[in-house]
């Protein structure tokens, strides 16, 4: 199995990200347009309960699976990696089937007592089988990428997108004439079919890999079995001593999701607003702006997702420099590849929402989000660090505080008839602020590490620069007759100063650029 460097398993997950973010965006822009806001509401709406039964069964395993296969493979001990695996298998498998039927079961009472809307149930049912598909594909992900070998987790992954993007337009349109309700089941069912595929080409490289490093043919590999119980003891052990608190990190997280749905939909009904309009903005904000928000998340996920393993090898041979020097390289590509997204989703936000969605009046959602989007970008690979330090507790401490503040301010303003909807972006976005600073505070203080504040200052004003040069291009000159060409030329112009600014300041060199594989040719 072929192990990759930190960059060039970063780099192997970006691509994946990107081009997972891109065609993901294929059917953010389309299905409202077959389903409408509202439907995409009813679809967000289950989302989350989905979500807190995948973090329950399968949160924390495949870091924990990451991690101390990680530690195996640099101690030359395979015979453990092989017992973590079929530990975590049987445990999140177990846990699978078990929640999956505690869905079906309590479908019914969460539809009458929790949510604000009933048309919600075929969806609901409809994610049902997903639970357990998540839990597997999520032991073998860990698996990969515990040897560092990031090439499964990518390519699965955009064999997922490309699987649900077809099955979820397809089943929504399919399932429309029964009405909308159906068609937001249609959706979610395309996310099953997508999953599923997922799984599948998991599966396929994994027998695959050990059919090579046993040399016999793969139809010939048994499924992993237990053999023995102490082995398997010892390994559960030490899953949980991981997985538990990591697994109650994002699980607050994840419950903070499911209640800020409801909470969101409750204020808003306090504040006057109609059932049908509230399901719609709330859609509007979670399956359209933030989606949008959360675009240049594709780097942050890919560095952290990297950066655990990595920081686990190097805290196993206590090497500190190491530490510090991923730390850092994670830290600066969130920020200096997030910043030019952050400025555009910004200053052109209203004319960027008319190009995705067809929608103007949204933008005002993702304008006020933006100038926070920062944040959220170095949230990721700080809390990795956290975790790869062992200290997910502190995480999930960080998370909680968050959490409670959010759901509390979403009570607070958003029930009130003048902010509305923009009082539970108010909530979302100091929940962003307070869980990235704990985070940053906590990781600063365990490592004695402090990121350069010069490099602060090069980002700031290389994005005060670009936000001028954006603005202005857009508002006082007229590039081309068709608005989609003539918003694409003012961003690209934009983000080509940005990266010029970037390069004379020395925030990206020689040897930044060489990192890149594609570009690596050119810069000899």
């Amino acid at each position: 199995m072929n192990k990759q460097s930190f960059i060039r398993g970063t780099m192997i997950l970006l691509a994946a990200g990107i081009i997972n973010r891109i065609m993901g965006f294929i059917p953010r822009i389309l299905l409202p347009r077959v389903i409408g806001a509202e439907g995409v509401g009813l679809y967000q709406l289950g989302y989350p309960f989905f979500l807190v039964l995948v973090t329950i069964i399968s949160g924390g395993i495949p870091l924990a699976v990451a991690k101390l296969i990680a530690e195996a493979e640099s101690e030359g001990r395979p015979d453990r990696s092989r017992s973590v695996l079929r530990t975590s298998l049987i445990l999140s498998g177990t846990a699978g089937i078990l929640f999956m039927g505690l869905c079906l079961i309590m479908a019914p009472w969460i539809m009458r007592h929790v949510l604000t809307d009933g048309r919600v149930y075929p969806a609901f049912i409809t994610m049902s089988p997903m639970i357990f598909i998540v839990a597997i594909s999520a032991v073998f992900r860990g698996y990969f990428q515990g040897k560092q070998n990031m090439i499964p987790s990518a390519s699965s992954s955009i064999l997922e997108t490309l699987a649900r993007i077809l099955c979820q337009l397809w089943f929504a349109y399919i399932f429309l004439p029964l009405g909308i309700a159906y068609a937001a089941a249609g959706a979610m069912l395309g996310v099953v079919a997508g999953e599923l595929v997922a799984l599948l080409s998991l599966l396929w490289q994994f027998f695959l890999s050990r059919s090579r490093e046993k040399g016999t043919p793969v139809g010939a590999l048994p499924v992993p079995v237990i053999k023995e119980t102490n082995g398997f003891v010892f390994s559960l052990r030490r899953i949980l001593k991981i997985a538990i608190p990591v697994t109650g990190g994002r699980l607050v997280g994840s419950l903070s999701y499911l209640l800020e749905s409801i909470t969101t939909a409750q204020s808003l009904a306090i504040a006057g607003v109609a059932t049908a309009v509230a399901t719609a903005q709330y859609g509007a904000l979670q399956g359209m702006i933030i989606p949008v928000l959360l675009l240049p998340g594709a780097l942050t996920t890919s560095l952290a997702t990297s950066l655990v393993p990595s920081l686990a090898e190097a805290k196993a041979r206590g090497d500190t420099r190491m530490i510090h020097k991923r730390l850092h390289q994670s830290l600066k590509l969130a920020l200096v590849t997030g910043a030019p997204f952050a400025v555009i989703m910004y200053v052109m936000a209203e004319p960027l929402c008319q190009l995705l969605y067809n929608n103007r009046e949204i933008g005002g959602m993702l304008k006020t989000l933006a100038p926070f989007a920062l944040f959220m970008y170095v949230q990721a690979p700080l809390q990795a660090t956290l975790q790869a330090l062992d200290k997910p507790g502190t995480a999930l401490n960080n998370t909680l505080i968050g959490a409670i503040v959010k759901i509390g301010l979403i009570l607070y303003l958003a029930s009130k008839p003048a902010l509305g909807i923009y009082g539970a972006i108010i909530a979302i976005i100091v929940n962003i602020i307070i869980v990235t600073l704990l985070h940053g505070f906590t990781v600063s203080k365990a490592l004695h590490y402090r990121f350069p504040l010069a490099d602060v200052i090069k980002i700031t004003c290389g994005m005060i620069i670009m936000a001028g040069c954006a603005s202005y291009l857009y508002h006082e000159v007229r590039l081309s007759a068709s608005a989609a060409m003539h918003f694409t030329i003012s961003a690209a112009a934009a983000f080509l100063l940005y990266l010029v600014l970037s390069v004379v300041t020395g925030l990206i060199d020689r040897y930044d650029i060489q990192r890149v594989p594609l570009l690596r040719r050119l810069f000899r």
